[in-house]
């Protein structure tokens, strides 16, 4: 079967003279083909293969463009790449590869485009439509990747266990494709990835979390997380996350599952944000559970301190996996830390100090922290379902009506540490740190409104307990 209408962009006809002009063959091959059979949505970037020097057919390609493209040239790699109309376009030659012990980066030898699919990661990756005139559209599929795709399977093609053993990063690209495409890993490939997961270990951390991110970014993460949990991925990359999977029961008290419910949460979250640091918030909100939880005869199970454990975690957590130290860590850890907040407050009277309280220290996350906390209600029983959505709208509401009277969102004193300063004629001072706390807490318990004279009036009495005398002016 033809595949021409594959390929009705202009820019393959290009590919296809400048393929001729150097006289050696080209292909389009992998997710560009792959996505085309599944109809799914272009990526926009495209791998090209040349039966020769890729790098040479990239320039080759940017000299018949009216733009003339600049080439970005990969000479380690032997590949090269150049920007169509926001199309990115990476051109490497045919090769094949062998791979030493330690590392996933290949010795690297010229080779046929039978080569170079062999060495492909999945049978669905190793798909072709040829860019020759000969059979310009053509199907090279040596792997019935095209079957595989209808089956939804994914599958390697060569074996499983040398294919993951050589790049072990294929093994968490397995489990994404899967929970990408909502595909099925072949029998055997999956137990090829249970029996080389310890070769991860050689995988940077970067690597793991772009693919991480990729499963979180799907509509039901969980698929992929119990993927890498059964295969033995998971302990190696987040053995924070597989300690929840641990129920005790002491004197006929048992506690929820947390790991199961941590990934319900995450799949709960995904219908309301796209972000994908609040969805790490999700996957990490209760890691704290496991080293916090203690029994007593009295309470039964407890996890004291686990949200401040948590955030604490997090921090650990970024920094081995190599993921920015920066907001986002900060976003992330400040979730955990408050993730059982809104939750308490939804199942007590809703009181507007303590509304006033949960806006100060979620900031401009407060709507994030609600989403967290929405998908947090895991319950089964309909009725306790039902009354905690119905109390968490009248927090919301609470939270619109604090915060348009009291403003406390990202707050600051109405009344500066420089004014307290003249006011009593003092230099920096412990005094000073007293006051405007003192303020602060004033106001959040709804002592005074949030104004500079009711602030004032607070500050020259409370000043007086402190035996500070107003500068008179």
């Amino acid at each position: 079967m033809n595949y021409t209408k594959a390929l009705q962009n202009p820019i393959f006809k290009k590919i296809a003279q400048a393929s001729k002009e150097l006289g050696l063959e080209s292909y389009v091959i992998g997710g560009f083909v792959r996505d085309f059979m599944l109809q799914r949505d272009f990526k926009k970037d495209i791998d090209i293969v040349a039966i020769g020097s890729g790098i040479d057919l990239a320039l080759k390609v940017s000299e018949l463009l009216s733009n003339k493209p600049k080439v970005q040239v990969f000479k380690n790699y032997g590949t090269a790449m150049l920007r169509y109309k926001e199309i990115d376009i990476e051109f490497v030659g045919a090769r094949k590869e062998s791979y030493s012990e330690d590392s996933r980066n290949p010795i690297v030898e010229n080779g046929t485009l039978e080569d170079d699919q062999n060495r492909r990661d999945f049978t669905i990756n190793a798909l072709a439509f040829s860019l020759n005139e000969s059979n310009y559209g053509g199907l090279v599929d040596p792997f019935e990747g095209l079957k595989d795709l209808e089956n939804k399977i994914i599958k390697t093609p060569l074996n499983p266990d040398i294919t993951y053993s050589d790049d072990p990063l294929r093994m968490m690209r397995a489990i994404r494709f899967a929970t990408q495409l909502n595909f099925k890993i072949e029998e055997q490939s999956l137990e090829a990835i249970s029996k080389n997961a310890s070769r991860l270990k050689i995988i940077s951390g970067e690597r793991i979390v772009d693919e991480l991110n990729k499963i979180l970014e799907t509509d039901k993460p969980s698929v992929g997380f119990l993927l890498l949990y059964k295969t033995g991925l998971l302990d190696i990359i987040l053995p924070e996350l597989t300690a929840l999977n641990n129920v005790e029961e002491i004197e006929g008290h048992t506690h929820k599952n947390n790991f199961y419910h941590t990934l319900e949460v995450v799949d709960n979250i995904c219908p309301n944000t796209d972000d994908v640091w609040l969805r790490w918030a999700a996957l990490l909100h209760d890691i704290g559970k496991a080293p916090t939880k203690k029994f007593n005869k009295r309470q039964g199970w407890t996890f004291h301190g686990h949200e401040f454990l948590g955030g604490k975690m997090v921090k650990k957590i970024f920094t081995r996996l190599h993921m920015p130290l920066n907001n986002k860590m900060k976003f992330v850890a400040k979730m955990v830390i408050l993730s059982s907040r809104p939750i308490v407050l939804s199942e007590d009277i809703v009181t507007d100090s303590a509304v006033r309280r949960l806006v100060f220290d979620a900031g401009e996350d407060i709507e994030d922290l609600m989403t967290l906390c929405e998908a947090d209600i895991t319950t089964k029983n309909p009725a306790k379902f039902k009354k905690y959505h119905n109390n968490f709208d009248i927090v919301r509401r609470k939270i619109i009506e604090v915060e348009e009277r009291d403003h406390v969102r990202n707050f600051q004193p109405p009344i500066s540490g420089e004014e307290i300063m003249e006011l009593f004629n003092l230099k920096p001072s412990r005094e000073i740190g007293v006051l405007k706390e003192a303020v602060k807490e004033a106001i959040l318990e709804g002592e005074i409104p949030n104004e500079y004279q009711a602030a004032y009036d607070f500050v020259v009495k409370r000043a007086e307990k402190l035996g500070l005398t107003k500068v008179n002016k």
